[in-house]
């Protein structure tokens, strides 16, 4: 297989068999300077068109490597920024698969235009057309902004590399200490990338990706649904902690498509569809199970400020393309460490916002604990939430009884701090007490969640919300 038929093979092992449609097949640089004249520039070093997903229209670039390493140049750039311009009209996304070195260096400054350009194209069609990367070589320097101005980002998890600066330039690093190029750092550690696999792996991803998005911010992402509406979830109960499998029961015919799966696995973010609609739904973690059923990972049942940054994009993403927001909620604090500590406040902050500025139908579900600001934050009524369901064993406060009454009862006996306990519990702590102060709409059984999820959504399919004028937030 040639280099240069990898780039048009991607593309057709993406698209719908046969639905590809090349635009611009017969740009080739323009510049004359450093021998480019004498050197043969097929397509420009990148394939552009259009074709089909699940019969759904999207438009695709693909970066051939074989050309100039892959390098953006004028022309180059010209034929992406063309293809955002169609999309825009259109009203489809746009998939980039990049295998780049970067900035064109013999056209300087036209190529440093031309990366210019892309941006302005990705920010002009951010929140209007779903964005999709897929990085499968190198992509560093400038080029790296591309797929972080981009809704959802893959990587290749052997080959790709991913960079603003190389390992080795930076200060006190190298490749074999810390490979900060490498797709488990950037998934990892970064946030920036979604999802990590090999090359096959990723385009059915992505294919997946697309089946459950809206083409565009006015379009609905609906599909016909076969699962039963009133499913009984038996084994939802016992999945309080890892609650990407909690999710994967909920789900019309057990879809779930996670995101940032790799990083803050103590929140969960993805989507699924319940009677065939797209739902965007986030949720508190605090275990994860391996393929063999046994706990992997454990987390505190607490925010950190990774997991609220994860879960504030998401939301945001959701709002922008007007899909409703399911929250499992199951948090009592914050994380008490110097280091979250750093970005706690500003975290915790964006997603609340979040939460509370998105005009979308949102339901939240309290399925553990729900105490004191961190359970706000985490789609309460407080701050928007529309519908507020509840298992019958949550606990929705201030705190724990036990630390209250250690409070109200200072200085007091063992007995008297205990009694104090059962007290606060029952008078402040119960999802009962929740539920007759109007914090709480439904009390179910967790068997039940799938059918009452369903139900307030279909109830909210005609929100409408008004807000005070103005350009947009500051958060």
């Amino acid at each position: 297989m040639s280099t240069t038929s990898q780039a048009s093979q991607r593309i057709n092992a993406l698209l719908d068999e046969n639905s590809f449609v090349e635009i611009g097949a017969l740009v080739t640089a323009r510049a004359t300077d450093f021998n480019l004249k004498q050197t043969e520039t097929p397509s420009d070093g990148v394939v552009t068109g259009y074709g089909v997903i699940n019969g759904n229209l999207v438009y695709v670039y693909s970066q051939d490597a074989s050309v100039l390493n892959g390098s953006v140049g004028e022309m180059h750039a010209r034929k992406i920024a063309n293809l955002y311009d169609l999309a825009l009209k259109m009203g489809a996304p746009v998939i980039g698969l990049i295998d780049s070195a970067g900035l064109r260096l013999q056209e300087a400054t036209d190529a440093l235009n031309g990366f210019g350009e892309i941006y302005m194209k990705q920010t002009l069609a951010s929140g209007v057309i779903p964005q999709i990367t897929a990085v499968f070589g190198n992509c560093g320097g400038g080029l790296a902004l591309i797929p972080a101005m981009t809704d959802f980002a893959f990587m290749e998890e052997k080959k790709a590399k991913l960079f603003v600066n190389a390992p080795n330039a930076l200060a006190g690093n190298e490749v074999s200490r810390c490979d900060t190029a490498a797709a488990a750092f950037q998934s990892e550690e970064t946030g920036l990338v979604d999802m990590v696999a090999d090359e096959a792996a990723i385009l059915e991803q992505i294919r997946q990706l697309v089946s459950v998005l809206p083409a565009n911010n006015a379009d609905l992402a609906v599909d016909d649904c076969r699962d039963d509406l009133n499913r009984v979830c038996a084994e939802l109960a016992n999945c309080v902690g890892d609650t990407s499998i909690a999710l994967s029961q909920i789900a019309d015919d057990g879809l779930f498509v996670e995101v940032k799966q790799d990083y803050a696995k103590d929140m969960v973010a993805g989507f699924i569809r319940l009677n065939g609609a797209t739902i965007g739904a986030v949720a508190n973690r605090t275990e994860v199970y391996n393929a063999d059923g046994e706990v992997a990972e454990k987390f505190e049942a607490v925010l950190s400020a990774r997991g609220a940054e994860k879960a504030a994009e998401f939301v945001t993403f959701c709002d922008a393309f007007d899909i409703p927001v399911l929250s499992l909620t199951n948090v009592k604090g914050f994380a008490a460490t110097k280091c979250s500590e750093k970005r706690m406040a500003k975290a915790v902050g964006r997603l609340t916002y979040a939460f509370a500025n998105a005009t979308v139908p949102k339901v939240n579900v309290v399925i553990g604990k729900a105490y004191g600001s961190a359970y706000v934050a985490m789609n309460s009524r407080a701050i928007g939430a529309d519908i507020t369901i509840a298992w019958p064993d949550a606990e929705i406060g201030m705190m724990d009884a036990s630390l209250a009454a250690k409070i109200i009862c200072d200085g007091q006996g063992s007995d008297a701090i205990d009694a104090c306990a059962k007290e606060y519990a029952a008078l402040q702590n119960s999802v009962t007490s929740a539920a007759k102060r109007g914090y709480v709409d439904q009390i179910v059984d967790p068997a039940d969640t799938r059918k009452y999820v369903i139900g307030a959504f279909e109830m909210l399919a005609t929100k409408s919300e008004g807000r005070p004028e103005k350009k947009h937030g500051t958060v």
